[in-house]
């Protein structure tokens, strides 16, 4: 087996945990508790646990097995269903990405407003606009290449990791398994379930995936590093052993907290959730310590996060799906263009918060269904690639990760997936004009492809105004 100089098995394991967990699991407790009751939130996270596994799964033979396409999980979608495939990951990628930094903003705000009143609750109109001069600040500095800076990284990982651990113990000590189990199901619906979906289990899971999915979001970094490990043989360990201790982090942070506060509390809770568990259950100090590491922390991810966007459509120009000013890098190596259209968006995103009642729920809702284009791509290129080469116990694997794309598609995020849809209205303009500037003459299929997507974008329109889909 070949052996080379690179990152140990340890080290990958701690990459891939730490480029996962962001603000999502500093929220996850009301907005799991919300939708489920113990019983089917354990069931939950039993599906996604299953359906991101079989995603990295792939992700990982992937890398392996075309380690020649340099744009990974962009690559997969273009040498699988050509440009207008990679395009459409690329493009859904760079969406899910800047609206995750939205949710970052109003989660940034909020754990501010524990200290500063004014900033309360995150999405006022103080809390807006010191969001939107935050968001400008690290567009600035990662134009800059500031964002290369790998202590900063490892900063932000303290920062995240001993408020969680803490939290973790916390919730062990004193855990009540009465209260626990006193609605297991969440079918009991009263005046203490105020707030909280009641009924049948599959309804309550369903109401959590689009949770669940956002801090998966990524997972996929397992993959690009994957090369960098000393032999293949740790790699792949390293990948499903993070993903393990990645499902025990977040089950245990978001299902403990069931045993000391009935679930209606867990869910008017309010955010940043984690905060405002500890408060009720050791006092105000349990809530200025998870707002200070959630404020590093936030700040710490938003920097990396802002290059990600930009990163995103640098690597889709370069394989040429993108128009090449999308990949136009500044003396620093950052793509200016990118950056700045990418900071005009999240600034004008940010004050439509105004209007929005939950609007931390409802960006990373969106950054969710957004992802969940580029991870059908994948599946469905994995499907291909070995069936083409005859490897069907990976195209089985291919096969369970796309099932479990479409069943979050089409089941639990449905609204959310046409309003994505609807920003592919401008995409296909852009698209349109990467086409002229490499001569590219659509096929049958892209323009059927592109006609059924922007058919699913005036649905999604008529249904806003008609009030079916709701974004306030």
């Amino acid at each position: 087996m070949e052996n080379k100089k690179g990152i140990s098995r340890t080290e990958l394991i701690a990459l891939i945990v730490s480029s996962c967990i962001g603000t999502g699991i500093f929220g996850i407790t009301t907005n799991v508790a919300a939708a489920a009751a113990p019983g089917p939130a354990l069931l939950a996270w039993l599906f996604v646990g299953i359906g991101i596994l079989f995603l990295v799964l792939s992700l990982n033979n992937l890398s392996n097995k075309r380690p020649d396409l340099k744009a990974g999980i962009f690559s997969y979608a273009g040498a699988g269903f050509g440009p207008l495939g990679e395009f459409i990951s690329g493009w859904s990628y760079w969406l899910s990405a800047w609206l995750g930094n939205i949710a970052f903003a109003t989660m940034l705000m909020s754990s501010l407003g524990t200290f500063i009143p004014m900033f309360k609750g995150g999405q006022n109109l103080a809390s807006i606009i010191v969001a939107i001069i935050f968001c400008w600040i690290l567009t600035l500095l990662v134009n800059q290449g500031v964002e290369s800076a790998s202590f900063i990284n490892s900063i932000g990982t303290v920062f995240k990791v001993i408020p969680l651990v803490l939290f973790i113990i916390l919730m062990i000590i004193g855990f009540k398994g009465g209260l626990f189990t006193a609605d297991f199901w969440g079918h009991v619906a009263n005046n203490m379930s105020k707030g909280t979906t009641t009924g049948s289990v599959w309804e309550q899971i369903k109401g959590t995936m689009m949770t669940l999915i956002w801090v998966f979001i990524g997972v996929e970094g397992a993959s690009v590093m994957s090369h960098r490990a000393k032999n293949r043989s740790q790699a792949e360990q390293a990948t499903i052993i993070g993903f393990i201790l990645l499902v025990l982090i977040y089950v245990m942070i978001s299902i403990l907290p069931y045993g000391h506060l009935s679930r209606a509390a867990l869910a008017a809770g309010g955010q940043p959730a984690l905060g405002s568990v500890l408060e009720a259950v050791v006092g105000h100090w349990g809530a200025v310590m998870i707002n200070v590491g959630l404020i590093i922390s936030t700040i710490i991810s938003w920097l990396s996060w802002t290059m990600l966007p930009a990163e995103t459509t640098m690597l889709v120009a370069d394989d040429k799906a993108m128009p090449k000013v999308w990949g136009k890098v500044n003396a620093k190596g950052a793509p200016t263009t990118s950056l700045m259209i990418t900071g005009v968006l999240q600034t004008i995103f940010l004050f439509s918060l105004l209007f929005t009642q939950q609007a931390y729920e409802f960006a990373y809702s969106l950054a969710a269904a957004a992802i969940l284009f580029s991870y059908l791509l994948v599946g469905l290129y994995q499907m291909k690639y070995s069936a083409e080469n005859q490897e069907w116990g990976q195209f089985t694997v291919g096969l369970i990760a796309s099932i479990f794309q479409l069943i979050c598609m089409v089941l639990a995020g449905w609204s959310q997936v046409l309003l994505v849809s609807i920003s592919f209205i401008p995409g296909f303009i852009i698209y349109w004009q990467n086409c002229k500037e490499q001569n590219h003459k659509m096929s049958g299929a892209e323009k059927t492809v592109i006609i059924l997507v922007l058919l699913l974008s005036i649905l999604a329109i008529y249904f806003v105004a008609n009030g079916t889909i709701a974004i306030s």
